[in-house]
């Protein structure tokens, strides 16, 4: 199982929506074949590892194990059903890493080998299964996209100076490593003065890979159309209680005034398919994510040889613990999550 959750996680930024999803074929102690969904429309795990068994080990798939991190698919989307590739190949033995709790699954991938007369073992090294696609399951029983608040502060908890003035606070290592963030989730979103004052592209210029779908809210379209984000390289979205024509790469999304922005923005987006948001700023908006406790995961960028003497002070975390620290130069960047008690 772990060597199916390494093979799964190579797919990771080609896949989605679908789940990361590796799978490892056994005989006799023996791996005869391996897998991995590669890309999204294309062929899943289970395929990948029986098509790659060698011609001279074929005759054992029948007396075989299949080892798969996420529960096969029963039902046909893009692909046919895993399942019934695994019941005609007559394979005996199914061990499952977790439960795949995406509505068109839950359970009857299962069911269906078990009613074939398969072995089925369930929940091996569960806990890291779920873990490795985390994004997925959050969109999927949460109906939200799974949130990471990110942001950069002075060494005395200041994200920027007094009114328009503007500080750089990240050192050039750390901003690829922003970057690399940038290509691993689907969306990204700032507030409209993070967009007036900052002017920030949200690309993610400075690693290789894909951009996310830029987001910004602007309730009474303020912001000036000369900005980065508006510059038609990449998708944006405006949120706006304004009514707005939309063009292929300018989309605006009308908010209902009576009600929340944030929920209304999170629905907007689970609509559309997104299963990742990185909210970037500023204060205001990444308040209003912790203060409503929607949010997974914080990253927290502090520049330790930097002080700001006046300026805007950095949101509050509540009821969170570190997970894990990282330094690069002088740098601390702080991985936070929910206190247990509070998830």
């Amino acid at each position: 199982m772990q060597r199916c959750l390494q093979l799964a996680a190579m797919g990771a930024g080609k896949v989605a929506p679908n789940p990361m999803v590796g799978a490892v074929l056994v005989s006799d102690a023996r791996i005869i074949g391996e897998g991995y969904h590669q890309k999204y429309g294309e062929a899943h795990a289970e395929v990948n590892c029986i098509n790659s068994v060698a011609d001279t080990d074929k005759h054992l798939i029948s007396r075989s194990a299949l080892y798969v991190s996420l529960e096969p698919c029963a039902h046909f989307g893009k692909t046919p059903p895993c399942a019934d590739l695994i019941i005609k190949n007559k394979i005996p033995n199914v061990i499952i890493g977790c439960r795949d709790s995406f509505a068109e699954v839950d359970g009857r991938g299962i069911e269906r080998l078990k009613t074939a007369g398969i072995n089925v073992r369930v929940g091996i090294l569960e806990k890291e299964c779920r873990e490795l696609n985390k994004r997925f399951f959050t969109f999927h029983e949460k109906r939200r996209p799974y949130i990471i608040l990110k942001w950069a502060q002075s060494n005395n908890g200041k994200i920027g100076g007094e009114g328009s003035s503007n500080y750089k606070i990240s050192n050039e290592f750390t901003d690829r490593l922003v970057h690399q963030w940038r290509t691993e989730e689907a969306a990204i979103l700032v507030g409209t003065n993070t967009a007036r004052l900052d002017d920030p592209a949200l690309t993610a210029r400075l690693w290789p890979g894909s951009d996310p779908l830029r987001l910004v809210i602007d309730l009474e379209i303020r912001l000036p159309g000369h900005l980065k984000l508006f510059d038609g390289s990449t998708k944006t979205i405006v949120f706006t209680y304004q009514e707005r024509n939309s063009t292929e790469n300018l989309v605006y999304h009308q908010l209902n005034r009576a009600e929340d922005e944030i929920p209304q923005i999170l629905s907007a987006l689970h609509d559309r398919q997104v299963q990742s948001l990185i909210v970037e700023g500023g204060t205001k908006l990444l308040q209003s994510f912790i203060d409503a406790g929607l949010w997974d995961e914080a990253r927290v960028i502090t520049n330790t040889n930097l002080l700001i003497d006046k300026g805007l002070d950095a949101p509050v975390l509540k009821n969170s613990q570190v997970e894990e620290t990282q330094k690069l130069i002088n740098d601390i960047i702080e991985f936070r999550s929910l206190e247990k008690n509070y998830k």
